[in-house]
C-alpha cells in the first residue's frame, strides 16, 4: 500500500506545488484559510443549531441526521487515516508549505471535505433551498485543503466520494 501511495504522491505533487504557490498570495490565502477554519466545525455546528429554529421539525430532523452522519464520518476518516498513514503534501515535500496548521498528522482522506459533503448532502435532502449556499461552500472547503498545502487532490476527491456515499446511504436508510 505504501509503495502505491508514494507513486500517487509523486503524480499529484505538481498540482500541489502549483496550487499551494498560488495560496501564498495573501488575497488568496486569507479567504481560503477562513473557509477552512469555518469548515473545522464552526459553520456546521451553527447550521445544525439554526435549522430547527428556522425550519421547525424538518430542521430538527435535518440536524439530528447531520449529527448522526457526522459521527460515522468521523469514525470513517479517522480509521482511513490510521490505515493509510499518507503523509500530507507539506510533510512529503520541503517546497510545499502548510499555510495553516494541520489538525492531525495524516492526509487521506480530507476530513474537512468528507464532513462538508456529508453535511451538505443531508441538509439539502431536507431543505433543498440550502443548495445555493452549501454546494459552493463545500466546494471552497475542498479547494482550500489543496491550496493550503494540507491535502492532495485525490484526498479531496475520495473524501467527496465517501461523503456522498455515506450521505446517500443514510438517506436511503430513512426512506
Amino acid at each position: 500500500m505504501q509503495a502505491w501511495l508514494q507513486h500517487l504522491n509523486e503524480l499529484e505533487m505538481s498540482v500541489c506545488r502549483l496550487w499551494t504557490r498560488s495560496g501564498q498570495r495573501f488575497w488568496i490565502r486569507r479567504p481560503f484559510a477562513l473557509i477552512s477554519r469555518l469548515g473545522d466545525g464552526v459553520f456546521w455546528y451553527s447550521l445544525m443549531a439554526a435549522l430547527p429554529l428556522v425550519y421547525g421539525l424538518n430542521g430538527l430532523q435535518a440536524s439530528l441526521h447531520m449529527m448522526a452522519t457526522g459521527g460515522v464520518a468521523l469514525l470513517l476518516y479517522k480509521s482511513l487515516k490510521g490505515l493509510t498513514r499518507r503523509a500530507r503534501p507539506c510533510h512529503h515535500s520541503h517546497d510545499i508549505m502548510a499555510l495553516v496548521p494541520p489538525l492531525d498528522q495524516y492526509s487521506f482522506p480530507s476530513g474537512h471535505t468528507l464532513h462538508a459533503v456529508t453535511f451538505s448532502t443531508v441538509a439539502i435532502y431536507y431543505i433543498p433551498e440550502l443548495a445555493w449556499i452549501l454546494v459552493p461552500f463545500s466546494t471552497l472547503i475542498a479547494l482550500s485543503r489543496i491550496i493550503l498545502g494540507l491535502h492532495y487532490p485525490s484526498d479531496v476527491l475520495m473524501a467527496t466520494v465517501i461523503g456522498l456515499g455515506l450521505a446517500y446511504l443514510s438517506i436511503s436508510a430513512i426512506m
